[in-house]
């Protein structure tokens, strides 16, 4: 593709702006710390991309990847170079750069934080490579053609709105909630505590802590082990801000004794929704689960496509996203005037499951 129709094409989206969340070459899978693969000149045909990914700290993110290789494959006329930065600022930035100067087409980034990207946009922007962000937000920036993912608290209100109406038909009157934070600075760790502590807050709830996990199995588990040391018989709900910080949680509650899903004393929900999860829910053992989908790369090539025609993608691109339960008591909640379905988990929901 010509830089200079590039450049064009850039030039009419740039003018939108944002009020707002893959494999190598060879297809290889995400590699801790790899370098970035260089791009080698192909044909004319031959759309080139280089991808910044968070890191593989969770179930989400595998999924995320391999939607991004299985969309991004020389069967489709891409050819995809691909960075997992490990949840390391700093990486990322250098892969960003490395992917200028290699002279890719696209940049596709899942930004680790939300700030700090004004300066490798503006490089970007200058030579004249279109940007498309996926999942978190950047807030200190629009110089990108595209944001394509999911409103953070938009499922924070949701999980809220339905721990009211689950606590309302089980005749619970008071909340005492311990939540596990995702990374710090993530968007979606900032949108789905906002929206939580937004029903929380007008409920009366009480938040007794609230700390990071970082996302990961291990962060999770060691974030409850010392909330089971500290609040001992003083919580009923603990919500964790994805699937893996759940299953860590779970594991220390076992050990601590406590009793969690839908027979026991406490109420566990998560976010994500990735098949295993909602195995969990299904079983009972986790109460519910809010989904975030992780399949962003077949949106992102539409917008490669609209691009490539000469036409103006949408600035925000929202996927649309379920809520899940394990018992048949909550069957719609209200977000933001908007009424919405919640799922109860049978088999063949589970089986419907694409990741």
């Amino acid at each position: 593709m010509k830089k200079k129709f590039l450049a064009l094409a850039l030039s009419l989206v740039m003018a939108l702006s944002l009020a707002a969340c893959g494999g190598s070459q060879e297809e290889a899978p995400a590699e801790e710390g790899g370098e970035t693969p260089a791009v080698e000149e192909g044909g004319s045909d031959v759309i080139t991309v280089g991808f910044a990914q968070v890191g593989h700290e969770s179930d989400w993110r595998t999924a995320s990847t391999k939607s991004a290789q299985d969309v991004f494959s020389a069967e489709n006329g891409y050819e995809l170079a691909f960075v997992d930065c490990d949840n390391d600022s700093a990486k990322q930035l250098e892969a960003v750069r490395n992917f200028i100067q290699q002279g890719v087409d696209y940049i596709i980034i899942d930004p680790i934080v939300s700030t700090g990207w004004d300066a490798v946009l503006t490089e970007c922007e200058d030579a004249g490579i279109p940007v498309i962000v996926i999942d978190r937000t950047i807030d200190d920036s629009d110089k990108y053609v595209s944001w394509v993912g999911s409103d953070f608290k938009v499922e924070g209100l949701a999980c809220g709105e339905w721990l009211k109406a689950y606590a309302a038909d089980k005749g619970i009157t008071e909340i005492n909630a311990l939540v596990i934070e995702g990374s710090t600075g993530a968007s979606a760790t900032i949108g789905r505590t906002e929206g939580f502590k937004e029903v929380a807050d007008r409920e009366g709830w009480t938040i007794l802590d609230s700390q990071n996990g970082d996302f990961t199995e291990a962060g999770g588990q060691e974030v409850m082990e010392s909330y089971c040391q500290s609040y001992e018989g003083q919580f009923n709900v603990v919500i964790c801000q994805n699937d893996n910080e759940a299953y860590g949680a779970m594991t220390a509650m076992d050990a601590a004794g406590v009793s969690y899903g839908v027979d026991g004393d406490v109420i566990i929900v998560s976010f994500d929704s990735n098949k295993p999860a909602v195995q969990h829910v299904l079983e009972g053992n986790m109460n519910a689960t809010f989904e975030c989908n992780p399949m962003a790369a077949p949106f992102v090539d539409e917008v490669i496509q609209q691009l490539e025609a000469g036409e103006t993608p949408e600035k925000e691109i929202y996927m649309e996203e379920s809520w899940f339960a394990a018992e048949d008591i909550v069957s719609e909640i209200t977000v933001n005037g908007e009424a919405m379905p919640v799922i109860h988990v049978t088999q063949e929901v589970l089986d419907a499951r694409p990741y």
